[in-house]
């Protein structure tokens, strides 16, 4: 075979691998990316006052997001609140009431290609996490809101995002993780599993684009890495019969905050329990109070 035709075969055979690879991404993003839920409610129909708002985020995106005054005008305390992985703010509307009636403002998010908030590329726990910074932002320049005093309050990938955000924004004043997963490779790991791909070597290839594709490792962005790295109070709440995430991981994270002042409270529930939660929000309540100096009694 002369020159030209090896070239234009190799040329072909790079193509064709190229074209392969490119397909096998293609169907790793697909797999993995969440689904896009329309709101079923919003906060009128528990007869709450509150604002619908846009907020600037990363990539010239937006979020939908809804505002909730506290009850008195004054400079209040103030909750971020951020849904898990396919959710959106109306899913965490359970919350809203509790902590509306213990005299915090909330703003409930969609974070991107979520709820109502704008498309991107993809969603990963740090653009959760970035969508989490720029509504503590926006929060904190907000009317009636004492920016001293703002905490972030996430579920499931919204658990681990308030983690991480807290980690690199020191405003922060408190944060409230629900059942979050200790360490993303675990939580792939059971979704490979559930999709019968074996780890090796597929398995660990998927691992490996999808770090390269978020742009962090895995080991900065874990839960068990970025609670000792909060140098304010954190609670962790995690449902006793979690089957998405084993109650263990809370008890792993726990293990791992340093000096971090973490409290854990276990309830009664699973993965996507708010009702239950619901229950136990006298000491979520009391929990925010003494972390933001509110002083205010729980419910």
């Amino acid at each position: 075979m002369g020159a030209p035709r090896l070239i234009t075969a190799f040329t072909a055979g790079a193509a064709t691998l190229a074209g392969g690879r490119a397909l096998v991404h293609w169907g790793i993003r697909k797999g993995l990316a969440a689904p896009r839920v329309a709101h079923h409610t919003d906060p009128g129909a528990l007869d709450l006052g509150f604002d619908t708002v846009r907020i600037a985020t990363a990539n010239g995106r937006t979020l939908h997001a809804w505002f909730i005054p506290a009850p008195d005008a004054a400079a209040a305390p103030a909750v971020v609140v951020m849904h898990g992985w396919g959710g959106n703010a109306a899913l965490m509307l359970p919350l809203a009431r509790p902590l509306h009636e213990a005299g915090f403002a909330t703003l409930f998010v969609d974070a991107r290609c979520h709820g109502a908030s704008d498309d991107d590329s993809f969603a990963s726990l740090p653009r959760f996490a970035e969508d989490a910074e720029h509504a503590f932002a926006w929060l904190a320049t907000r009317a009636g809101v004492d920016p001293a005093r703002i905490a972030l309050l996430g579920h499931s990938v919204g658990a681990g995002a308030v983690l991480l955000a807290a980690a690199r924004t020191p405003q922060v004043a408190a944060v409230v993780s629900v059942a979050a997963f200790s360490h993303p490779a675990a939580m792939m790991r059971r979704w490979l599993a559930a999709k019968r791909i074996p780890e090796k070597p597929l398995g660990r290839y998927i691992l490996g684009y999808v770090e390269k594709t978020i742009g962090h490792r895995f080991d900065d962005i874990a839960p068990v890495a970025t609670i000792a790295r909060i140098r304010r109070p954190v609670l962790l709440v995690h449902g006793e019969d979690d089957a998405v995430v084993p109650i263990d991981e809370a008890r792993q994270i726990f293990a791992a905050r340093g000096d971090t002042p973490v409290e854990l409270m276990t309830v009664s529930g699973d993965h996507e329990s708010f009702a239950e939660l619901e229950h136990h929000m006298g000491r979520l309540v009391e929990f925010l109070d003494r972390a933001l100096a509110a002083g205010r009694p729980g419910l």
